[in-house]
């Protein structure tokens, strides 16, 4: 709040024309004074509000917190690693929530996706929260989301939560190259998409054929950014460089690029190669711009046997705290407050393009990229 301080200095006359007026001296006299008493209000109005709202939020909060007790667990369907975060999680909510117990089941994004129709379908709901890259659209089609909010929802910037309400990103996934550094040297390494036609590079780089951590983002990605047109045309040049399809995850293809087997993995996720070069692997990650990047979101089931408890877990993944957990266990935070553990590696703090590859872009146009690329890189 600013101080009013551009009231003027009543003058006295200085010549026999300027005569000053008995009310001019007395609005001189009482502008400062009122400008005063008007911030003084204001302050005084504003610490009023605050001083409510601080009690109003903590009851907010011990009311919640109270309904999930009773509740007594949340179930959450998720994607993700239970040894590297799931358990790591499940132990700090806990902590922070006693009485509260946290249940999970691990599944991909389809088997999830599966599960969670069926049960909307026969009517049993069993899961409350959810997480995946893409699986929330046609659960939001089948009518089972139902929308939420955080009370950090703020901080998250667009591109990263539904405008409708129905999923918010808890980790990000940046893709990048991911280069074995005693076969490629720094100085040769692409640094354009143009760069990965080169004649040298031929039958040397690889991918996840079958993901959209792998083959399909990266078609994406360039049909995205360079139009359908120009993105065929480069799509089409790329694959006389006999990309290897591998059917394993975008980590066990960079485990190969490390090994020897090729010089470059084309979708790396840049904190995996951190995490190895961090323990002596000979990786390095460079990026292509605009960069593609996916996140894994969660969302809220209209049925959740424990909306409260629901409640609760969703306001801890989504927190300062849930994302400080996510970072320590060498994911990248969402929360764009939170920095990863190595600077530099999301868009917002590396400060490079990014394409995001958002859950209704990869719903709606996955057959799509699936086709291209079974078309040209099979």
């Amino acid at each position: 709040m600013r101080m009013l301080t551009s009231a003027r200095r009543h003058r006295e006359p200085t010549g026999p024309r300027e005569v000053a007026r008995p009310d001019d001296r007395l609005r001189g006299a009482i502008q400062i004074p009122r400008a005063r008493l008007d911030c003084f209000v204001a302050s005084l109005l504003a610490m009023t509000i605050l001083l409510f709202a601080a009690p109003v939020a903590r009851a907010q909060d011990a009311t919640l917190i109270a309904a999930a007790k009773k509740e007594g667990q949340v179930v959450w369907y998720t994607t993700l690693i239970v040894n590297q975060i799931v358990r790591p999680l499940k132990a700090a909510f806990e902590k922070k929530y006693p009485g509260v117990t946290l249940q999970y089941t691990r599944a991909d994004d389809i088997a999830t996706y599966q599960k969670i129709l069926a049960e909307g379908q026969a009517g049993r709901m069993q899961a409350d929260v959810f997480d995946g890259i893409s699986n929330m659209l046609p659960l939001e089609d089948a009518g089972l989301l139902a929308p939420f909010t955080v009370p950090n929802a703020g901080d998250y910037p667009p591109e990263l939560k539904a405008k409708n309400g129905y999923w918010n990103a808890e980790i990000m996934y940046v893709f990048t190259l991911g280069i074995n550094t005693d076969l490629l040297p720094r100085d040769r390494v692409p640094k354009t998409y143009s760069d990965l036609l080169n004649p040298t590079l031929k039958g040397k780089m690889a991918w996840n054929g079958n993901s959209v951590i792998g083959a399909f983002g990266f078609v994406g990605n360039i049909l995205a950014t360079m139009g359908e047109d120009k993105g065929m045309e480069y799509l089409r040049a790329l694959a006389k460089q006999q990309i290897v399809n591998v059917d394993a995850s975008s980590r066990a293809v960079l485990d190969q690029v490390i090994a020897g087997q090729y010089w470059i993995n084309l979708m790396t996720l840049n904190n995996h190669a951190v995490i190895s070069a961090q323990k002596g692997a000979p990786v390095d990650w460079f990026k292509l711009e605009p960069v593609p990047v996916s996140f894994d979101s969660v969302a809220l089931l209209k049925a959740a046997p424990h909306p409260h408890a629901a409640q609760l877990l969703l306001e801890f993944l989504l927190s300062e705290d849930g994302q400080k957990i996510f970072r320590e266990n060498d994911y990248l935070p969402a929360l764009p407050s939170v920095p990863a553990k190595v600077k530099g590696l999301r868009p917002n703090d590396g400060h490079f393009q990014a394409n995001f590859l958002r859950p209704e872009n990869i719903y709606h146009e996955l057959p799509r990229w699936q086709k291209v690329t079974q078309d040209l890189f099979r």
